[in-house]
C-alpha cells in the first residue's frame, strides 16, 4: 500500500508543481493549430488507404471471378476475420485515448519541449500495451 501511495505521489507531482505565471494564448492557439493539422492530415491518409484497399480488394475479385478459381480457394483468398473489425475499433480507442492522455499530461507539464514527446511515446506506448492485453483476453 505505501508504494502504491509513493508512486500516486510521484505520479501527481508534476500536476501540482507549475512554476508558470500565466499561459499565452497564441501559444495555445498555435498548439491547437498543429495538432488539428497533424489530425486532419491522418484523417485524409487513413481516407485514401481505406478507398485504395477497397480498390485492390474489388480488382482481386473480378480476376478471380474472370479466371474461375475453385470456390474452395476463392473462399480461402477472401476470408475475412469479422473479430478484426470489432477489434480495430477497440484498437483506435486506444490510441486515441493515449494521444488525448499525452496530449493532456504535456499541456500540464509546460513549457513544451523534448520531454513533451517523450510523454507522447510513453501514453501512446501504453495504449497500445492495453490493446495487446484487450486482444490477449479476448482470445481466451
Amino acid at each position: 500500500m505505501k508504494k502504491i501511495l509513493s508512486l500516486a505521489a510521484v505520479v501527481a507531482t508534476p500536476f501540482f508543481a507549475c512554476a508558470q505565471d500565466g499561459y499565452s494564448t497564441e501559444f495555445d492557439r498555435k498548439i491547437f493549430e498543429i495538432c488539428a493539422t497533424i489530425f486532419v492530415i491522418g484523417l485524409f491518409m487513413i481516407f485514401v488507404l481505406t478507398i485504395m484497399k477497397r480498390i485492390l480488394d474489388h480488382r482481386l475479385k473480378n480476376k478471380i471471378l474472370e479466371r474461375g478459381i475453385t470456390d474452395t480457394v476463392a473462399l480461402s483468398i477472401l476470408q475475412t476475420n469479422p473479430n478484426e473489425n470489432r477489434n480495430i475499433n477497440i484498437k483506435w480507442f486506444a490510441i486515441l485515448a493515449g494521444l488525448g492522455a499525452g496530449l493532456t499530461i504535456a499541456n500540464f507539464t509546460r513549457p513544451l519541449g523534448v520531454h513533451s514527446l517523450a510523454i507522447m511515446s510513453f501514453c501512446i506506448a501504453v495504449s497500445f500495451l492495453g490493446y495487446f492485453y484487450y486482444l490477449k483476453q479476448s482470445e481466451k
